[in-house]
């Protein structure tokens, strides 16, 4: 639903801002919601902080960026919107330096990607807490995790799944074993070569597929291939709206071998001091989010059109997080 006088991209700070030539570019525009407290934000407690907001480019951040922006906005504050920064490195880095108070972050990309470690910690909350306890020492502060674990999967059709009958990744192996040419998988160039992904998923399960079994394609493509049936397997992001739509069958990773991505707030530790009252604010929110709530609101965008903020405002309203005016 579109609201009259919502943001889009405002004509005004477009003009001002002269490197900006979209939304949530690196230059910044505010978040202009005409938003109140609902169930949070009450007392307005970050009345007078000014912070921005970061995200990646992709739509699950997108959207986890709108949130974050609408409920400071709730509580007072004035947000300048940062989101769709290109590639993990960027929004990260601008958490840590101050050019960006806060934004979600994944538990698995902090610890291998930031952090330098090559073995995942099974445990979620053993894994966020290694995170946090790494992190503090980064200038940056981990808040509360939500189950939204945006990892690795293989995914089937309905169709498929009545022939194969396969649930887990054990038994993805063992029909591998049995029937050899029946286990056909569509992946990403990266899952295929990253040693979180294909050749780790075969060490682990005890794979070992046949290169004219594997093929390489884009991520959108590889939904829609697993759908039609024209390969048994595709690699999935488990908070992808499309699984649903799709109606996919998601294995699951019963040894416990793909990382956990939990998503969990970063605050710039020095933001953090001056307004603790943050983790007030989004503990609640956060709480809310797992991978059934992600997968229908990644829909609205990906496979209804939806705007992401919209997306995210609707969703806070309809929560009763915020109220608008």
């Amino acid at each position: 639903m579109r609201r009259p006088g919502r943001r889009m991209c405002p004509l005004l700070a477009a003009a001002l801002l002269a490197a900006a030539s979209g939304c949530g570019l690196t230059s910044g525009s505010p978040m202009v919601d005409d938003v109140e407290p609902g169930s949070i934000g009450r007392g307005r407690p970050l009345e007078g902080a000014k912070l921005t907001v970061t995200s990646k480019e992709f739509t699950e951040q997108l959207i986890l960026g709108a949130i974050m922006g609408i409920a400071f906005q709730a509580a007072g504050a004035e947000v300048v919107d940062r989101t769709g920064i290109q590639g993990s490195v960027g929004s990260r880095e601008a958490v840590v330096k101050g050019e960006a108070d806060a934004g979600f972050e994944y538990t698995g990309t902090a610890w291998i990607t930031y952090q330098g470690n090559s073995e995942p910690i099974t445990d979620p909350r053993e894994q966020w807490e290694a995170v946090r306890d790494a992190d503090a020492e980064n200038g940056v502060t981990w808040l509360e995790p939500s189950a939204l674990n945006n990892t690795y999967a293989l995914a089937m059709s309905q169709a498929n799944y009545e022939k194969y009958r396969t649930r887990t990744l054990s038994d993805v192996a063992a029909l591998a074993k049995s029937d050899p040419g029946a286990v056909t998988l569509c992946v990403e160039g990266e899952f295929a070569n990253r040693a979180d992904g294909l050749p780790g998923m075969e060490k682990a399960y005890g794979m070992n597929l046949p290169a004219r079994n594997v093929t390489q394609m884009d991520t959108g493509i590889i939904y829609t291939q697993a759908a039609k049936g024209a390969c048994t397997y595709g690699e999935v992001f488990t908070t992808d709206g499309r699984i649903k739509s799709m109606n996919l069958v998601v294995m699951e990773d019963d040894k416990k071998f793909f990382p956990n991505y939990n998503a969990a707030p970063t605050v710039n530790s020095d933001t953090f001091e001056e307004w603790p009252a943050i983790a007030d604010v989004l503990d609640p929110v956060t709480a809310k989010l797992d991978n059934e709530v992600a997968q229908d609101l990644n829909a609205k965008v990906d496979v209804d059109g939806e705007d992401p903020h919209e997306v995210a405002l609707d969703w806070m309203v309809e929560e009763g997080f915020v109220k608008e005016r």
